[in-house]
């Protein structure tokens, strides 16, 4: 369980974010970057390490054919750290983004030509 002191008000009090929760946040970011999916499984892909200088990240997704990596993985950054900053008071030390694979577009099937047509109605 991950907690942190948060005295806005001079109001005495303590707000704790169970783990599940940031994880929860990071989930959320993922779903609004296009080009990617979630890896399959129970922990989707997603492990954070909370330390004394921040949270560590390591985020396996999967990329879509025709998206730029390296601009995923920056957009993958950019867009976890600032919701996890927005919604809690932790602050991101590190993340480590992992393209696991690629998911290509299923194969259109193609009209047979009017040659092959016509070629299957003689035979």
């Amino acid at each position: 369980m991950a907690s942190i002191r948060y005295n806005p008000n001079g109001q005495k009090g303590r707000i704790s974010y169970n783990a599940d929760i940031v994880s929860g946040i990071v989930v959320l970011s993922l779903q609004e970057t296009e080009g990617i999916e979630l890896i399959p499984s129970k922990s989707k892909g997603i492990k954070l390490c909370f330390e004394k200088e921040g949270i560590f990240a390591d985020i396996s997704v999967i990329a879509h054919y025709g998206y730029n990596v390296p601009e995923l993985a920056y957009s993958i950054q950019q867009t976890v750290k600032q919701m996890v900053e927005s919604m809690t008071k932790f602050k991101i030390a590190k993340i480590d983004v992992h393209v696991q694979s690629v998911v290509f577009p299923d194969p259109r099937p193609v009209a047979p030509s009017e040659e092959t047509q016509e070629q299957e109605k003689i035979g």
